[in-house]
């Protein structure tokens, strides 16, 4: 039987500088020996390929292969509860994690002890990245169910040495002391519960830049490759953020730097295809979808795998990484974008537009129909002169003339995890 243990990771920082070969061939070795493991018992993949083994001459042969949808692990889903694309029998498993369900319904996740080894080890890229020593004390600003993210970072956290702070199952409040009292250096969190971490602290008088935090790990949602919000970020916490990409289908499988930009795709641990986004309403032609082949996670492996992230093409290179790099991070997912009017508009880039206004705390976006046209509101939490120039600046941004509305302080809803802004009432659902 192939080995079915994962193989020593290469050293982080060496394979950062690999050459494109190098990392070719890497890459090959693995995924052929992923599938010398799986195929023989992997029910999902067997019968999506149509054998029991295969084993690839060149990189380029993966593009044969079908590609996979996340509803196909959905569907795939049987009398156990589980997709079939799950390797092995349930008692081989020591870990469950469920996907977030805020897009269809959510779906559970096995790893074996290989796999959260990987897991943690895939990590060690983020937390290079950021310059987090032993020396660190990590809060993890998060409650701890299902979703896997911060499960995965305490593991690696614990892993590189580190302290980490748990700070589930308290207020708000209650975590920015928590942070005093143990010195904390590192927060991760959503970008969106950072900022709403500075909004409890300006209601009660405290500086979050004199806590002592330098890092600000974030994930779960688009921001922190969004300029104003890092910007935002950065400005309220005295602190450099850091963006991190992954899904619990996946994996860890991007960082950003201290000084933004953009992320890379760990590619020792996965491969990386960028295929063209195909909209029959829009005419944007610089948009790709980002499709991932997992290494290493053999007990829930995805072979060509369909994020739904949306990236741009770009030239633009890392001079620290040879890893591919995503210049401006993930744009927006493919099942987020909206056509208002013929205009493409993504979440994220209504975001970006606001995070513009210092003084504006919250917001929501509702859709309509009003006879055969579409229409945008937007309801802020911020002073009544600032409404003007929100709605300019979301015509020269977007595109579209936008109601901009004022709402009182503190009444749009809250959230420590993924932000739920989006009201959409001609599809009637919220994302």
């Amino acid at each position: 039987m192939a080995n079915e243990s994962n193989a020593p990771a290469p050293n982080i920082v060496e394979a950062w500088s690999w050459s494109r070969s190098q990392l070719a061939r890497w890459q090959l070795a693995e995924l052929n020996r992923q599938f010398a493991a799986i195929l023989p018992l992997n029910r999902f993949y067997r019968e999506k390929f149509g054998c029991d083994s295969l084993a690839l001459a060149d990189l380029g042969e993966l593009t044969s292969l079908p590609l996979t949808a996340k509803d196909e692990l959905v569907q795939s889903v049987d009398d156990s509860g589980f997709s079939r694309h799950q390797t092995y029998a349930p008692y081989r498993y020591s870990r469950l994690h469920r996907t977030s369900g805020t897009k269809g319904n959510p779906l559970m996740i096995l790893d074996t002890i290989d796999d959260w080894r990987w897991w943690s080890t895939t990590w060690q890229h983020v937390l290079t990245a950021a310059d987090v020593s032993q020396h660190d004390r990590v809060f993890l600003a998060f409650s701890f169910g299902p979703f896997i993210g911060f499960w995965s970072a305490h593991e690696a956290c614990c892993e590189r040495g580190a302290m980490v702070i748990p700070g589930g199952g308290i207020n708000s409040l209650a975590r920015i002391e928590l942070m005093r009292q143990a010195h904390a250096t590192v927060i991760a969190c959503t970008p969106t519960y950072a900022m709403h971490l500075h909004e409890v602290a300006a209601q009660h008088a405290i500086d979050l830049r004199t806590i002592g935090i330098r890092r600000v790990l974030v994930a779960g949602e688009p921001g922190g490759s969004i300029p104003a919000v890092r910007e935002r970020i950065e400005r309220a916490w005295g602190a450099q953020v850091i963006d991190h990409c992954g899904a619990t289908e996946i994996g860890p499988w991007g960082f950003g730097w201290p000084d933004g930009g953009g992320v890379h795709v760990i590619e020792t641990s996965f491969i990386p295809e960028l295929i063209p986004f195909a909209n029959p309403d829009s005419k944007d032609t610089t948009l790709f979808e980002l499709v991932l082949t997992s290494l290493g996670r053999f007990g829930a492996p995805v072979i060509r795998y369909r994020t739904g992230d949306l990236v741009r093409s770009t030239n633009r290179a890392s001079i620290r990484c040879s890893f591919l790099w995503l210049d401006g991070g993930i744009v927006g997912r493919a099942d987020d974008m909206l056509i208002v009017r013929g205009v493409n508009i993504f979440p994220s880039s209504v975001e970006a537009i606001l995070r513009e206004f210092s003084e504006l705390h919250e917001y929501r976006v509702t859709l309509a129909r009003a006879g055969e046209l579409d229409e945008i509101a937007i309801e802020v939490e911020a002073a009544d002169h600032l409404l003007e120039p929100i709605r300019n600046r979301l015509l020269t941004g977007v595109g579209l003339r936008v109601n901009v509305s004022q709402v009182p302080p503190g009444s749009l809803p809250r959230s420590e995890g993924k932000s739920r802004r989006w009201l959409d009432k001609r599809a009637r659902s919220t994302f």
